[in-house]
């Protein structure tokens, strides 16, 4: 039985038992001699791990999406938590549940599937309540949106994340239509939201550790998503060609930029507000995990520097700090500008990209 989770770990920890070897790469060191490169996965999160004596013989002793048992030590490095694992071998198949070492959301994935049917049922286009209507008979999307992740590490990356952020974003179009009342077209907005990433259920692979498909890699969910909409829409008699348009228009637009992966960027009213519902979901999901995993790492009020966002990120809450806690050069303080991020290069606050 698994006693220690990544989530637990803190520095000077001696750890010792099992975790899904997620990645496996070997590193070549200053003097030429190899290392083993590992992230190390469980049901709260991940690690990075480092194999530095004996590099060659570990490799062999497992591979990357082996359930492996390992002994390390917990260090500090660059604002984070790294393992030095001394021993690792893989363990048999009969020895674990798999399901015990890939992250899953925390609610119940039939009831958000029910919650979504309930969306599904208040569509009042019927068009548009045919289309979602066919798509979600299918058993194996059905089975496959229940259970995917929203993304490989950004945001809601676990099991059930894809339904948790699709139903998060249909509430947020919910508001947002509501709140405009005329000239958004409030069925079209939330079938947006519920199809604009339904190609990553076979852009990511996530039957082991999370990783991309050959499909995902060499296609991309966004032309998935709309060739698995499009063959929906043609078993529906007389679904208007207009509509066909819109919808796909809102697939294809919805990462907003060219450079962030859309080949258009969105051009209806519609389109718009579901880049910015999404592009936001995944920000807010992204940083209440950050602070949420922080805290392990530093007793700070600001997370380690944080290379995505390029900038610290406050996670005291607006309860009042003593004062002696709020001045002296508390580390991480974002009053001391660094000269270099952890990369070398300036820390500017630029454009967050989308993260997908």
């Amino acid at each position: 039985m698994k006693k220690i989770f990544v989530k637990d770990i803190k520095e000077k920890d001696h750890i010792s038992g099992p975790f899904l070897a997620a990645k496996k790469e070997t590193g070549i060191g200053k003097t030429g001699k190899p290392y083993l490169v590992i992230r190390l996965m469980d049901s709260t999160g991940d690690i990075e791990a480092r194999i530095w004596d004996d590099a060659e013989g570990a490799a062999k002793r497992f591979d990357k999406d082996d359930v492996v048992a390992i002994k390390g030590y917990a260090v500090a490095y660059q604002g984070g938590i790294q393992l030095n694992v001394s021993d690792i071998y893989a363990l048999p198949e009969t020895d674990y549940s798999i399901r015990d070492f890939l992250p899953s959301s925390k609610r119940d994935p039939d009831e958000m599937m029910a919650e979504l049917d309930g969306v599904i049922s208040g569509v009042e286009d019927k068009h548009l309540k045919a289309l979602l209507t066919s798509i979600f008979k299918d058993a194996e999307i059905r089975g496959l949106y229940k259970t995917a992740p929203a993304a490989k590490t950004m945001h809601h990356p676990y099991l059930g994340g894809l339904v948790e952020h699709v139903l998060s974003m249909c509430g947020l179009a919910a508001s947002v239509a509501g709140h405009y009342k005329n000239g958004v077209n409030k069925d079209l907005l939330m079938a947006g939201a519920i199809l604009h990433d339904i190609g990553k259920i076979y852009e990511l692979s996530y039957r082991r550790s999370f990783d991309y498909t050959d499909e995902g890699r060499l296609i991309g969910h966004i032309t998935i998503g709309v060739e698995l909409m499009d063959a929906h829409i043609g078993k529906i008699n007389d679904f208007p060609r207009q509509l066909a348009v819109l919808m796909k228009h809102m697939i294809l637009s919805h990462h907003g930029q060219l450079e962030f992966g859309s080949p258009k960027r969105p051009k209806t009213l519609e389109a718009i507000i579901l880049s910015y519902l999404d592009d936001m979901d995944a920000k807010v999901a992204a940083v209440k995990a950050l602070i949420g995993n922080n805290g392990k790492v530093n007793d700070s009020n600001w997370t380690p520097y944080q290379k995505l966002f390029e900038r610290y990120i406050y996670k005291g809450g607006w309860e009042p700090v003593p004062e002696d806690l709020n001045r002296g050069g508390e580390k991480g303080n974002p009053d001391e500008k660094p000269g270099k991020d952890p990369k070398g290069g300036n820390t500017p606050e630029g454009p967050l990209p989308l993260f997908k």
